[in-house]
Formats: structure tokens, sequence, C-alpha cells
């Protein structure tokens, strides 16, 4: 069998009697950006919270690394483990925070005592803003709050996050939503170096023309289960705009 990044079979979930995933089938490669696709409802939020750790499925298998997991015991903690770190469109940053206590928020950096290592985080955060990030500007410090940056600037800070502690996965939900033409370039060269870090990545969205610049394949779900798998290489914008066409014309036709 291969071993993929992540992997799940059969995998289901139910919310007070509705079918959210229904025999979901799923995987990630090494170093692949998936783009995950549908119409609001379709069930991308409930499988990447449950593959981040936040929710736990109800039948099914997920495989991490080759790594069968047992649910009762996985959460965003194992997740992390595992190297799987998710960034929520609506909880990306802590906006009244600063640069360095958003970057180590839940993995602080402290010394033998437990007291917190401030400097070497603020270093950690000042490195992390010039290599992932492209910050040269000393308008923008670890001290900055995050109220200061624009959205662009708030994604690419939590993507850089994620690559600063070497995650193999990174999660994005929504990641454009809401974002000027010129900020959703900036996420998606964000995302483009996710890549060139040999790293992969999940990018959910409803947005085709956004995900198709960066997306290695397409998956498109629609009331809980998979209903189209497509590879770059083999579909068009235009065409896999008329795949999701159809796939909405169906489900309301239904």
């Amino acid at each position: 069998m291969k071993k993929y990044l992540v992997q799940s079979k059969g995998l289901h979930k139910f919310y007070d009697g509705v079918h959210a995933l229904n025999g979901i089938d799923f995987n990630v490669d090494d170093n692949e950006v998936v783009g995950l696709i549908g119409d609001n409802g379709a069930g991308k939020s409930t499988l990447i919270k449950i593959l981040s750790g936040v929710h736990r499925w109800d039948k099914g298998e997920i495989y991490i690394k080759g790594v069968k997991i047992n649910k009762n015991e996985y959460s965003v903690e194992k997740a992390r483990e595992f190297g799987i770190d998710a960034v929520y469109q609506e909880k990306a940053l802590a906006e009244k925070q600063c640069l360095w206590r958003n970057v180590f928020m839940g993995r602080e950096i402290v010394n033998r005592l437990g007291l917190l290592r401030i400097a070497d985080m603020k270093e950690a955060t000042h490195k992390m803003m010039k290599q992932y990030i492209g910050f040269t500007s000393s308008a923008v410090t670890p001290d900055s709050t995050v109220s200061k940056l624009s959205g662009g600037e708030r994604q690419g800070v939590a993507i850089a996050r994620g690559l600063f502690f070497e995650s193999d996965l990174i999660i994005l939900d929504e990641p454009t939503m809401a974002l000027s033409v010129s900020e959703v370039n900036k996420v998606l060269d964000f995302v483009n170096k996710i890549k060139k870090e040999k790293k992969s990545c999940i990018f959910i969205t409803h947005n085709i023309y956004h995900v198709y610049p960066v997306a290695d394949r397409f998956i498109i779900l629609d009331r809980g289960k998979i209903v189209r798998e497509i590879e770059k290489s083999s579909t068009s914008l235009e065409e896999l705009v008329d795949e999701m066409f159809s796939v909405v014309k169906g489900a309301t036709s239904a």
C-alpha cells in the first residue's frame, strides 16, 4: 500500500443526524498542493477540521505518514506533532497581539524554569519574517501588532508560521476570502513558497480562479461526497469551472 502524507478511508461524520461526510477516500502526497473545492455546505470545513484534530470522525480510518490514527487520542496537538498545521480564515491570527506572540502561541520557547525566552522568540520571528514573508521594512517588527497588517500579509504570517515549525502539511481554509486582487496574489505567492520548501498544502476554497494557478490536483466535494478528482495536467481552468458548475447545478436540481 502506498504511504501517503495523509490518507482517509471511508470517512463518515454526523452532526445531529446530518450526514456531513459520507465515505470520504482522500489523500495528500508529499510536496503536493491539493485544491479542495465545493459550494457552501459541501463538507470542506468538516473534512479539514477532522484532519487537523479539531473534530473527531464517526467511522472510517485516517493514516498520517502510514501510521493509523486513533480517533479517541487525536487532537490539534497530536496533528501538530505529525506535522499538520491549519490556518482558519476566521481565526488565523490574534489581531491585538504582536507578531512574535502569534508565531509562538501555544509553542512558546521557555527556559528550564519555565520562563519565556522572549528575546529568542523575537529573533526567530524576525528571521521568519525575512525568510518566508519578505518583510524588509523597519515599519514592521516582531513587536508590531497584527492589526497593522493587510489581509494578505496576515495570511502570509500564518503560513510562514507553519513553515517555520517545519509542518509537512499546511491546511488553508478560504485564505483569499474578501481580499483584493493584489492581496490574493500575495497569498498565492506564499502557497508557492510551500511547494518550494518541499511541503504540502490543502487549499480550501469555493473560488476556482484563486486556487487553479497553484494547485496540482483538484477535489470537488458535494453534500459530503467526493464527486470529482481531477489532475491539473488533464484540465483547463475553463473545464474545471464547467465541472464545478455542473456539480452545483446537479445539487440544486436534486
